[in-house]
């Protein structure tokens, strides 16, 4: 099967019709139609049954059907690289990011970056952190931040600065009068924080440990924002990064977290891969950022 024939099969296969399909390739129906004919006619057995007017598959085009959606979808993300490159690679910036650095830092370095290099095409995703490995070794990102530097070896890891914890209260909590919060007031409360398991709650756990208590959350999260609708419904404190801008949330009181540990922000990039020229001003911009 060709590409082209790889195509229109997909097509057909979603649209369930020749109408549909054609109008998702943004062709005629009978060169479709022609397209996959010709297909059938070289694999030598029908994909189709024509039924007034719908398609219905046959059992081999039902089989076929899942290794093409997998070979069609690494088409589609070829395309999309040779369009980059179409481009220029001088003129694109792919860079990913878990949410508190894209909430907190990237918005004022897309800002400057842009206001310098007008020119030069940006593209952002936000995702969480086995993701942005899997986009870094994909070619899909060429940097992204992370609050982790434990990484398998073909990541490079560049520490830009340590971000601590706070606490999240909900207004007019009594424990809102303090200026600070400790392991110890956290005791007795309802506690939103990260699930077992991963790196923030075994670091949260040890700092407790130290001083003789026990970290325990309630209401376990897999990211940190996702807390703030939690502690706005007075479902309890959450203790998160220290790093996402908080104060933009209303019903929401922020205060530090005494003897909490700290998380690396930083910068990821693929071992051995050379970064652009526009890529390389990009980091460079990231790292001024830095406070």
């Amino acid at each position: 099967m060709r590409a082209r024939q790889l195509e229109v099969f997909t097509a057909v296969m979603r649209a369930g019709t020749v109408t549909g399909a054609a109008r998702l390739l943004n062709i005629s129906q009978p060169a479709l139609s022609q397209v996959l004919l010709h297909c059938e006619d070289e694999l030598g057995f029908p994909l189709f049954d024509r039924e007034k007017g719908r398609l219905r598959p046959t059992p081999e085009a039902l089989e076929l059907y899942p290794e093409a959606e997998r070979l069609f979808a690494s088409l589609e993300g070829l395309r999309r690289k040779t369009q980059d490159l179409r481009l220029g690679r001088a003129g694109l910036v792919r860079i990913a990011s878990s949410a508190p650095p894209a909430m907190s830092l990237l918005p004022q370095v897309m800002a400057t970056f842009r206001a310098r290099h007008p020119d030069i095409l940006l593209r952002s995703h936000v995702a969480p952190l086995a993701s942005l490995i899997a986009m870094l070794r994909a070619g899909d990102a060429a940097l992204a931040l992370a609050l982790d530097d434990r990484l398998a070896p073909d990541i490079d890891v560049e520490i830009l600065q340590r971000v601590g914890f706070c606490c999240l209260l909900p207004e007019g909590h009594h424990l809102a009068e303090k200026a600070a919060l400790t392991f110890a007031d956290l005791e007795a409360e309802h506690v939103i924080s990260y699930r077992a398991a991963t790196r923030p709650h075994d670091e949260l756990d040890q700092a407790a440990r130290a001083q003789g208590l026990r970290f325990t959350p309630q209401l376990e999260i897999d990211v940190s924002i996702s807390a703030v609708g939690f502690v706005q419904a007075g479902l309890g404190i959450a203790v998160v990064d220290d790093l996402l801008p908080w104060g933009q949330f209303a019903g929401v009181v922020t205060r530090p977290l005494t003897g909490s540990p700290d998380m690396p922000l930083a910068l990821l990039t693929l071992a051995g891969k050379a970064l652009s020229r526009a890529e390389t001003l990009m980091a460079d911009q990231i790292r001024a950022a830095i406070p």
